[in-house]
C-alpha cells in the first residue's frame, strides 16, 4: 500500500551533476560525493557510484527494519549487521539491478535469523519499493 503525500514524515533532496560521471549533493549539504562508474564498467572508479550508495541506503534501511521485526519477536539482535549486495548489468532494455542481502546475527540460531530476515523484508521501505522489480534474495 503507497502511503498519500500528506503522510511524508521526511523527505530527501539529492540533485546530480553530470549524472553517473559528476557529483551528488544534497539539499543540507551532509551528503556532498564524486560519483565515477567504477573500473567494471569503464570508467576511473574514482568517486563513488550509484549502486554504493543504494547498497548503503538498502543496508542502513533493513538494518532498522530488522530492529523493529526483532522487538516485536523479542529476539536479540545486539552485534548484528546488514549487508547488502547491489550488481548491475545489462538486461534486454539497457541495465538491471540485483540485490543480494544477508546478515550477521551472533546472538539467535539460524532459523531464527533466517526467519527474521523473511519478516524485515516484508516491512522494509526499500525491499517494498524494489519488490517485483528487481531480484532481492536474502542469505
Amino acid at each position: 500500500m503507497s502511503i498519500q503525500q500528506t503522510d511524508v514524515l521526511y523527505t530527501a533532496v539529492a540533485t546530480a551533476e553530470n549524472g553517473r560521471d559528476g557529483r551528488v549533493a544534497t539539499d543540507d549539504g551532509k551528503l556532498d560525493v564524486v560519483v565515477n562508474p567504477p573500473k567494471e564498467m569503464g570508467g576511473s572508479g574514482a568517486g563513488t557510484n550509484p549502486e554504493q550508495l543504494f547498497a548503503a541506503g538498502y543496508s542502513a534501511c533493513f538494518q532498522g527494519a530488522l530492529g523493529v521485526v526483532a522487538r516485536q519477536e523479542q529476539a536479540d539482535i545486539s552485534g548484528s549487521t546488514v549487508t547488502a549486495k547491489v550488481g548491475i548489468g545489462k538486461n534486454d532494455d539497457g541495465f538491471g539491478l540485483v540485490v543480494e542481502i544477508s546478515a550477521e546475527i551472533p546472538n539467535v540460531d539460524a532459523d531464527t535469523a533466517k526467519g527474521l530476515l523473511e519478516k524485515a523484508h516484508q516491512v522494509c521501505p526499500y525491499s517494498k519499493a524494489t519488490r517485483g522489480n528487481i531480484t532481492v534474495t536474502l542469505v
